[in-house]
């Protein structure tokens, strides 16, 4: 991961998530141009309740992070799951539309579930319309530090 190259004596290496810059149009959001930042997923989280540090966590999967950050905290605060359930549930993502290299969505893209999505939430949402297509895993891992969770 990232480009190899380290920092003497900082201990940290530079990424390489550039590659995510788009060349046109030019007034896409990402475009390559000076003051722009690429797309990317970079993103530890820190949850804070009440202005008291409540826990932080984090995920891999790319593209996937910020919907999967997003279902952690409803498994946690929604559903009452505690540290390893949120992170062990099966999770989804939308992808195939609107992203840092398409503009615009043009067809609504898809739902990819994650093994472990009970086959009769499958259905009803088969019901709902949208385009669903299994995955075996790839959403990627999670890593927590519950503070103040009493846990």
């Amino acid at each position: 991961m990232g480009s190899g190259a380290m920092v003497p004596g900082l201990g940290f290496g530079f990424q390489d998530r550039g590659e995510m810059f788009v060349f046109e149009p030019r007034d896409h959001a990402t475009v390559y141009a000076p003051g722009k930042r690429p797309f990317h997923t970079i993103i530890p989280a820190f949850v804070m309740n009440d202005g008291v540090p409540w826990m932080s966590f984090g995920l891999m999967g790319g593209a996937r992070q910020p919907q999967g950050y997003v279902q952690i905290v409803v498994n946690l605060i929604d559903f009452d799951m505690n540290v390893q359930e949120a992170g062990d549930a099966a999770r989804w993502q939308h992808d195939g539309s609107t992203d840092y290299d398409h503009a615009q969505m043009t067809d609504g893209g898809y739902v990819y579930l994650e093994r472990g999505v009970p086959w009769e939430v499958q259905r009803q949402l088969k019901v709902l319309g949208p385009d669903l297509r299994t995955d075996r895993g790839g959403f990627g891992g999670y890593q927590a530090i519950p503070l103040g969770r009493g846990e």
